[in-house]
């Protein structure tokens, strides 16, 4: 790679995917500064990298649209080689017109697959994302580097610093990988109790869920946005933890640099999508025979019991998550 002057980086999605290549684009970077990486992603993840201090250019791929000029452009550019990350139809499909070597993510599809079906475990051992996408480029060393998001300058927090603030980011694509509703308020409440005041954190499409838990928290402040990442990473610096599900907003939250409290219901650790930080929490049903039951979440419970999050009551969740507090 030190002779290489340009590559392109594609990770097309969903938002946690893309912020855990971050350790991978800072790595190259670093081990060679002279080489100009470009990052090729689809339009609703751009901010997760436009920021990125190690990209050179960011290029978006439209969803259902024709891309002719897109690849174009890309063919312009005379990349050494390419490193797809993403690895599926697409990806291979657009990749193959550039007409240059491409390093490709390998997916353990083969043993999620005997997990989720028939809970048969051939983990080995636990691996993160960041891991696993460094193993695509077996050149460089993974060394434990951390997911990151660069906030502009002119981005400020919208609440006061130095108050006494929780954060819930309590949306998440699917059902079953959703903390309930009522349980989160009643955590609140646990919280408020403490002087806390409760950040609630979300996108478009948890709006509706953040308003309903202010609504039944007095001490709240809802900061969901119409999916502005950089507003939203801003305000979780300002909070003492974040509490989240799987989802993107929880590597969100590892990428501002925040401690994270994450809440696992039909998804488990061996799928690699687990909050990469130093400063993290799990908290999850694990005597559960029926987990998991998906490696993305599902829209609603096959078992139709919910124990993966139903039998996480607020009390336990709140004890381990002032243990984990204490601890720090």
């Amino acid at each position: 790679m030190a002779d290489y002057k340009k590559i392109l980086v594609v990770r097309l999605s969903s938002l946690g995917d893309v912020l855990l290549a971050t350790p991978l684009l800072k790595e190259i970077k670093r081990v060679y500064p002279n080489v100009e990486i470009d990052f090729l992603v689809k339009p609703q993840f751009i901010e997760a990298v436009q920021t990125n201090e190690n990209l050179n250019s960011v290029y978006e791929l439209a969803q259902n649209k024709n891309n002719k000029v897109l690849i174009q452009t890309l063919n312009k550019n005379k990349y050494d080689f390419v490193i797809d990350l993403q690895n599926n139809f697409r990806s291979r499909s657009l990749t193959s017109k550039l007409g240059v070597k491409c390093l490709r993510f390998k997916k353990p599809t083969l043993k999620k697959f005997l997990l989720v079906q028939f809970k048969w475990n051939f983990y080995k051992e636990i691996k993160s994302i960041p891991q696993m996408y460094f193993e695509t480029v077996s050149e460089l060393s993974f060394n434990n580097q951390q997911p990151e998001i660069n906030i502009s300058d002119n981005i400020v927090p919208s609440v006061k610093p130095g108050d006494k603030f929780i954060g819930f980011a309590p949306g998440a694509k699917h059902f079953t990988k959703m903390y309930p509703l009522e349980y989160f308020i009643e955590l609140g409440r646990m919280f408020n109790e403490e002087d806390y005041t409760v950040l609630l954190f979300g996108g478009k499409a948890d709006k509706d869920i953040c308003h309903k838990i202010h609504s039944s928290l007095p001490n709240s402040i809802d900061l969901s946005t119409d999916d502005n990442l950089l507003q939203l990473a801003a305000d979780m610096k300002e909070c003492k933890i974040v509490i989240c599900n799987d989802s993107g907003l929880m590597h969100t939250a590892v990428a501002a640099g925040t401690t994270v409290a994450a809440i696992f219901g039909s998804t488990v650790k061996e799928f690699g999508f687990f909050p990469y930080s130093n400063n993290s929490l799990i908290i999850e049903n694990d005597g559960l025979k029926c987990r998991p039951c998906s490696h993305i979440g599902k829209s609603k419970c096959p078992k139709k019991h919910f124990k993966c999050m139903l039998e996480l009551t607020p009390d336990i969740v709140y004890k381990e998550i002032k243990e984990f507090m204490y601890s720090l």
